[in-house]
C-alpha cells in the first residue's frame, strides 16, 4: 500500500519526517500541523509561514490536504445533527453533534460500515467497506467544528469498530489530543468498543489512554452471541479481564453500555446477574432505549421497565444514565447510522 500524502492524516512526528526528507528545518512541521488542524486550512498554499518555494515543493511531491464532503445535514427538535460525509472514493460515513447546554460531544465514525454484526444494529447492515484513515477520522472534527463551533467531547461510538481499525485510531487520538492542533484533553475522549479483547490490553498499555467504553447488552455468553457475535470469540470472562486490565493500568472509571431490549435482556434477573457480572470494577452504567431500524426484529423495553432495571443498578451503586431516544427522528440514535441507506444495499 502507497504511504498516504494527505498531510492531515499526520502526527508532528511524520511531518517532520516529510519536512526534512525534503531539505527543510524541522520546526517547520508545527507550522504545517498547526495551520491544519487549529487554523483548518484547506490548501498547502494558505500555510503562510512555509517559504512559496517550500509550498510548492510539498504540492509538487504529491502533498495535499484532505476535506470531507458535507452531503446533508439534519437537525432533530431535540437539537441532535447529524452529519452526512461524503469520502473520496465515494463512500459515505454519518457523524452526530449531542449538545447539552454549552457541551458540545461529537460522535464520530471510523469505519465504513462494520464487520461486528451486531443484531441491533443498523450499521452492521451494511458490512464493512473499509477502514477510514486517521485524517478523515480527524476531519469530522475539524468539519463540523467549522459550522458549529467548538467540540468540547469526542466519543468514537458512530459508524463502525473503533479498535477494529487501531492503529488509524490511534493515530487520529494523538492529532486530536496534541496542543498545537484541536487541543482536547485525553479525558474528554472516549473509545467505545463491542469487545475486542486483545486491543483492550493494547490500548492499556500506549502512552495516550483514552476513556474506555464496552458494549456489553447481555450477562451470559449465549446471548450475548445471538446480540453480539464477536462474543463467540472474546466471551464475557475473557472481556471483562481485559477490561480489569485496562483499569489497572489507567486508574480510570469505565463505562459500561447496555442496550434494553424487549423480553430479551431486560428482566430484573438480568440487571441482578448484571451487578454480579462487575462486582470489583469501577464503572459507571448507560442504559439505552433499542432504537428501531428497517427490518431489525427487536423491539424496545417500556420506559418503566427501563426504569426499575436503572433503580437496581443504582441500588447496588452503580452510577446509571439512561439514554432516551436522542436523534431518533433523524436516523442519528444509537445503533442507527447508515439506516437511510439499508433500501440501496437491497437493491
Amino acid at each position: 500500500m502507497l504511504m498516504s500524502r494527505d498531510l492531515k492524516d499526520k502526527t508532528p512526528g511524520e511531518l517532520e519526517q516529510i519536512v526534512e526528507f525534503l531539505g527543510g528545518k524541522k520546526y517547520l512541521a508545527g507550522y504545517i500541523f498547526n495551520f491544519i488542524h487549529s487554523k483548518d486550512v484547506e490548501e498547502i498554499s494558505q500555510i503562510t509561514p512555509l517559504s512559496k518555494a517550500f509550498r510548492e515543493q510539498l504540492s509538487e511531491q504529491g502533498y495535499f490536504i484532505s476535506r470531507l464532503s458535507v452531503l446533508d445535514k439534519l437537525t432533530d427538535k431535540d437539537s441532535t445533527a447529524k452529519y452526512v460525509f461524503a469520502l473520496s472514493d465515494g463512500g459515505r460515513i454519518e457523524t452526530v453533534l449531542l449538545l447539552d447546554g454549552r457541551r458540545k460531544t461529537l460522535c464520530v465514525s471510523t469505519q465504513v460500515g462494520c464487520a461486528m454484526g451486531c443484531a441491533f444494529c443498523a450499521t452492521a447492515k451494511l458490512k464493512l467497506q473499509r477502514n477510514l484513515t486517521a485524517g478523515e477520522i480527524v476531519d469530522q472534527v475539524n468539519s463540523v467544528e467549522k459550522d458549529a463551533g467548538r467540540i468540547n467531547n469526542v466519543v468514537y461510538m458512530g459508524m463502525g469498530e473503533p479498535l477494529a481499525n487501531y492503529a488509524a485510531v490511534n493515530k487520529s487520538l494523538r492529532i486530536l489530543n496534541h496542543p498545537k492542533g484541536k487541543n482536547i484533553g485525553i479525558r474528554h475522549i472516549t473509545v467505545s468498543t463491542c469487545g475486542l479483547a486483545p486491543a483492550i490490553r493494547k490500548l492499556a498499555s500506549e502512552d495516550i489512554r483514552p476513556r474506555l467504553a464496552v458494549s456489553l447488552n447481555a450477562t451470559t455468553d449465549e446471548l450475548r452471541t445471538k446480540l453480539m457475535p464477536i462474543s463467540a470469540k472474546y466471551p464475557i470472562k475473557e472481556l471483562l479481564k481485559a477490561v480489569r486490565f485496562y483499569q489497572n493500568r489507567t486508574h480510570q472509571r469505565v463505562t459500561f453500555e447496555y442496550v434494553l431490549i424487549k423480553n430479551l435482556n431486560d428482566s430484573i434477573g438480568h440487571a441482578k446477574m448484571l451487578i454480579k457480572l462487575l462486582s470489583g470494577l469501577s464503572c459507571n452504567m448507560n442504559l439505552i432505549e433499542h432504537n428501531p431500524y428497517p427490518t431489525c426484529k427487536y423491539a424496545a423495553s417500556s420506559g418503566t421497565r427501563i426504569q426499575e432495571f436503572a433503580e437496581v443498578l443504582e441500588t447496588a451503586g452503580i452510577e446509571t444514565t439512561v439514554r432516551y431516544k436522542m436523534g431518533r427522528n433523524i436516523k442519528a440514535a444509537c445503533g442507527q447510522l447508515g439506516a437511510g441507506w439499508l433500501g440501496e444495499k437491497s437493491k
